[in-house]
């Protein structure tokens, strides 16, 4: 059996090899890659086997344009991914002031890796491409503040127009902390959900109140807290819209676009915390959560099971088309005291943790969703109550997915019953969490 035929062995290196051979030739969703990766590997193997690939995509073109000048001709796939990951892990190295120790190990490993996954010819032409690979990456320097765009794009890899784009809404200085933050692993957080018991020590506290960060190595420990309920893998840039939203025991709350159901669950979680203090006389509430069929139904499912006291509720519509009939057809309330419309954004506040979102991206993107956005935000405002909150969230960071969103809102006869109470824009490089944006809006009496 030659090499390239071997059956997948069940640890990081190889399994991320056959990943990245297959973005790079199709470019398929990350999150639909690892849908494929065997179910055997699993633990720190499978978290290894993540920040491999996710740092491939991270640096991807930066990698691409070194190579470039190393290879006249692309090699096979299954070598490229070779390259392009021991390429990432020099890049690694840099952190660490480029050891020569760690550089020849990082060469030897590549050139062995190549020898199984690939042919013994082209482990030759691994052994020195990384060698001269590493001396391209280190003779390398950030640019300075006042880089030009394809600069900056060409380091930090990510599209130049993107780069444009952000130089323009936020500044030099702002956008180049944006494209190291984008570049920079993500810690993982989650939110403490047992009201009643403090969190065991080795999570670690974060600025963020019920959020606490996850340190590596403890998913031995992670796992039965999330089988329990008492953990929820989130992100904090999450709670911004919760917050505004502010849900209370004993109300009727409706999560639009509620798939996969993160923020549901937050809702029902803060309606228990603050029915703890001030019980309500109509009793826990209820949340409704409405999102269109598909794939994402089943998760959104999973999520609601995991609500305690208040009572939950599913509805598959779409509500710009007919969520209004789909409701009164589920004998559920067309009003509702609190209204949270989570849109489909370009995801552009959360790309640390999409590594592969700004590679999709197309520059009519922004104005494509901002039209979706807009619609949606009309129909969820003709559920809310007299006197009842809406907030509109994206977890974008683009003016026009949000400040211009909800002034067209304003400027529309459906803006007329409402007010803007507040706003709150998440930088990342400034929270320190995902970007996001979330705007209260409260209805007239």
């Amino acid at each position: 059996m030659s090499p390239q035929n071997e059956p997948l062995r069940l640890t990081a290196w190889p399994a991320a090899a056959q990943l990245v051979a297959r973005w790079l030739e199709r470019r398929e969703r990350i999150d639909a890659l690892f849908e494929t990766l065997p179910g055997k590997l699993a633990g720190p193997e499978r978290a290894r086997c993540q920040h491999l690939v996710f740092g491939v995509v991270r640096h991807a073109s930066r990698l691409e344009g070194e190579l470039a000048k190393l290879i006249a001709h692309p090699p096979r796939y299954s070598t490229r991914s070779v390259l392009y990951l021991a390429g990432f892990e020099l890049i690694e190295a840099e952190g660490e002031h480029a050891d020569k120790g760690l550089v020849a190990k990082i060469v030897h490993h590549a050139v062995d890796q190549a020898k199984q996954l690939a042919s013994a010819a082209e482990a030759r032409l691994v052994n020195a491409v990384v060698r001269k690979l590493a001396i391209a990456l280190h003779a390398q320097l950030a640019p300075n503040r006042l880089a030009a765009a394809d600069v900056l794009a060409s380091y930090y890899s990510h599209p130049e127009w993107i780069v444009k784009r952000w130089l323009t809404n936020y500044g030099a200085e702002h956008t180049r902390a944006l494209l190291k933050w984008n570049q920079s692993p993500a810690p993982v957080y989650a939110r403490w959900r047992d009201w009643a018991a403090a969190p065991p020590d080795w999570l670690k506290a974060t600025p963020w109140n019920g959020f606490c960060e996850v340190p590596s190595g403890r998913w031995s420990d992670v796992e039965p807290l999330l089988k329990k309920g008492k953990l929820y893998l989130q992100d904090p840039g999450t709670r911004l819209a919760v917050e505004l939203l502010a849900p209370r025991a004993g109300e009727t709350v409706l999560d639009v676009c509620a798939a996969p159901g993160g923020k549901s669950l937050q809702i029902a979680d803060a309606m228990v915390v603050s029915g703890v203090g001030a019980p309500s006389a109509k009793g826990p509430g209820r949340v409704v959560a409405m999102d269109l069929p598909g794939e994402r139904i089943a998760r959104l499912k999973e999520n609601l099971a995991r609500a305690e006291v208040v009572e939950v509720a599913l509805v598959q519509a779409d509500v710009a088309r007919d969520g209004f009939a789909a409701l009164d057809a589920s004998r559920l309330p067309t009003s509702y005291d609190a209204v949270l419309l989570d849109v489909p954004c370009t995801n552009s506040g959360v790309m640390r943790h999409r590594v592969d979102v700004k590679w999709r991206l197309q520059e009519g993107d922004f104005h494509k969703h901002g039209r979706q956005q807009l619609e949606l935000l009309h129909a969820a405002a003709r559920l809310v109550a007299p006197g009842g909150r809406l907030v509109y969230s994206t977890c974008s960071i683009d003016p026009e997915e949000n400040e211009s969103v909800i002034k067209a809102f304003f400027d529309s006869r459906a803006g007329g019953p409402f007010k803007l109470e507040t706003k709150s824009i998440s930088q990342p490089w400034v929270t320190g969490h995902d970007g996001a944006g979330a705007f209260l809006l409260r209805k007239n009496l």
